[in-house]
This record gives structure tokens, sequence and C-alpha cells, in this order.
């Protein structure tokens, strides 16, 4: 079968895309080490056996090289530039874009390895998204918080028609108000949820009693069965733990942080695992800490709060002043919501304009209820 202009050009695109993706997997494997690093050698090494699949299938054909769409050409840039958590989001949007399922002349194994690709570069995504989580949440909480509540407050009181300085003082009034409550807020909140994860956490001197412990009645089974172990289970991983006792432990790590489903011998298997109450907040890492999580409300709500009230710092009043805060508080909104929209590997134009509708849906009920508030006053 003869190729036609239009299969040669598709052909040298789809081939400049592999050779932009393994490169955007090189840059991100130089930021990292380990693990993450050999996974993403591996994924760019897989793009360019796809390179070879249309490089072969070109023959002569081949030509000069063709430049990447420029989604790629971004995600390289961003690559060598930060490799963050965000380009790994972007690749796993790209990875889902493939049109090789759809295209005869891509094989099936191509297709099902960009399948799986995604899935890889989801499951790394997602040990950044992990980490980011707790404080991300509080500052796009607060940021929008900032926006939306403001904007409401600026506008229904601009509606009422009072002076521009009321107006004004209102809304620095609403922005430290609301900063200080969402910083105080996040960190009573986040505190109060670590306190509860310790409270949960193995008693780390719990150990030292278990060699003092009658191995007939096997109270020890009981730990196991109530952190989630059927009895049968429970029953034979206390066997074991006294089985391995000797007369010269004075404490052995015997109680675990069990889960169904844990393989005996699981070095989890302790009562006070090493590190204790950190080691299992550790697992709950996302969280955040609580003073992490009240200094980025606090700084998020004010920068979004300050945003509609800087119209009326530079003296605009009127339907002006309103018109220019909406504006500067939409294009805010739409900046937050791709961002969102990024990190989740969700579309970023939806989640931008959910935002958006969100946000300027509460703000508009509030300049109507300032319009009938301000005409029944007068």
């Amino acid at each position: 079968m003869t190729a036609t202009p239009a299969d040669l050009r598709r052909w040298r695109r789809y081939l400049a895309d592999e050779v932009a993706e393994a490169k955007v997997y090189d840059e991100l494997a130089e930021r990292r080490s380990g693990s993450e690093r050999e996974i993403l050698l591996s994924l760019a090494a897989a793009e360019r056996r796809h390179q070879a699949h249309w490089v072969e299938l070109l023959g002569d054909d081949v030509g000069k090289p063709v430049r990447a769409d420029f989604r790629t050409r971004m995600l390289g840039v961003l690559a060598k530039r930060f490799g963050s958590v965000f380009v790994l989001a972007l690749m796993q949007r790209a990875e889902a874009r493939s049109p090789y399922e759809t295209d005869d002349d891509a094989t099936e194994a191509m297709a099902a390895d960009e399948r799986i690709h995604g899935e890889v570069v989801r499951a790394l995504a997602a040990r950044g998204r992990s980490r980011l989580s707790g404080t991300f949440r509080a500052a796009v909480f607060g940021a929008n918080d900032g926006l939306v509540s403001n904007l409401a407050l600026v506008l229904g009181m601009s509606a009422t028609g009072v002076s521009n300085t009321v107006v004004l003082a209102s809304g620095v009034a609403g922005l430290l108000a609301g900063a200080l409550s969402m910083g105080a807020g996040e960190y009573v909140s986040v505190r109060s949820q670590r306190e509860l994860l310790a409270a949960s956490t193995p008693d780390p001197q719990a150990s030292t009693a278990v060699p003092k412990l009658d191995v007939d009645a096997n109270e020890l089974a009981l730990v196991y069965r109530a952190r989630g172990m059927s009895e049968e289970e429970a029953e034979a991983r206390a066997r074991d733990v006294f089985s391995g006792l000797s007369s010269s432990t004075s404490a052995i790590r015997v109680v675990p942080s069990a889960r169904p489903g844990d393989t005996e011998g699981d070095s989890s298997d302790g009562v006070g695992a090493a590190g204790g109450v950190d080691a299992n907040l550790d697992e709950h890492e996302e969280i955040g800490t609580a003073w992490q999580a009240s200094i980025s409300s606090f700084l998020f709500f004010a920068s979004g709060a300050v945003v509609p009230v800087i119209p009326y710092l530079f003296g605009l009043t009127g339907l002006v002043a309103v018109a220019v805060a909406a504006g500067l508080v939409g294009i805010a909104l739409l900046g937050t919501g791709a961002v969102v929209g990024l990190l989740s590997g969700a579309s970023p134009l939806k989640r931008a304009v959910r935002q958006l509708a969100i946000g300027f849906g509460a703000a508009a009920a509030t300049y109507l209820l300032g319009l009938v508030f301000g005409a029944t006053l007068g």
C-alpha cells in the first residue's frame, strides 16, 4: 500500500510528538532519583520504541524533522524548568489523548503502551498530589473564598449606593476579618485532625508487655481482631509472634497497625513501631501541618480578597468599579480553576468555567440583594 501525502504528514507528526514526549520524560528523570527516575527513563525508552515504528513506516520519506504540537513542546519547556507535579499531571492528560487506538497504522501494542503510560504517570503524579494536597487544598480554598466573599461584599455594598469610602473600608475589613478567620479555622481543623490520628496510633510502650502475656489466653489476638483481622487470622498472627519470642527479648514490635490483608511477618507487627505517632501520621502526610494550612489559608485568602478592592483603591466608583472588580475576580477564578484542573488531570477549561460560574453566581446574588436593600433604604 502506497502512503498518501496525508499519511506521511500524520506519521511525521506522530514521530515528532514521540520525540518530544521522550524528551519530557528524560527531563523529568533528571530531577528525580531512585525508582521514580528509573520509571521515567523506562517511559522515555518506550516512546523511543514508538519513534522507531514511525521511522520504519516513513522510510526514505522521513524528511526534515517536524515540530511537535504546541502542548507537547510546552511540556518539554516546563519539565526542563520545573519538573513538578504539574508536568506529570499534564503528561497524564497527554497520554490519555493518544490517537493510536483509532489509527490503523499504529500497532495494538503501541495503543496499549500509551494507555498504560497514562496509569504510570497517574501513579507518579499521585505521589506529588499527596504531598501537595493538604496545603494546596487550604490555599485554593482560601484564595477562592477571598475572591468570592469579598467580591460579594464589595458589590453588595456598592449596590446600596453608599460612598466609595464606605465600600473601600468594607472591602478592607472583609479582607482582614476573613483572612484571620480562615487562618485560625484551618489551624484548629488540621490540628484537631492530627490529634485524632495520634489518638489512634499504637502505644510504643505496649510492646514491652507482650513477653509477659499468658500464651494460652492469647490476649494479643484481640489486638489484631480490633484492628481489622478475622478471628482465624488474628489467632494465627498471634501464635507466630509468640513463637518468635525469646527470653532475652525485652521489647518486641508485635502489635500491628494491622489491616486486613497484611502478610505474616510484616515489619509492621509492632505495638510501637519505630517512630510511633510520627510514623503513623506520615501515612497521612497529605493532611499537612496545622501551621502550614493556617498560613496558606491566611495568605491566599488575603491575596484573593484584595482583588475586588483594587478598583476602589484607585478611586473608581459606581458601575465602572463594579465591572473592573468583577473582571479582575473573573480572571483570577479562571486561573485557580485551571490550576485545579491541571493538578487533577482533568480539563483545565471545564474546571475554570465551573469556578467562574460558582463565583459569579454568588456575587450576582449578593449584588441583587444590595440593590433591593438600597432601594428599601431609599
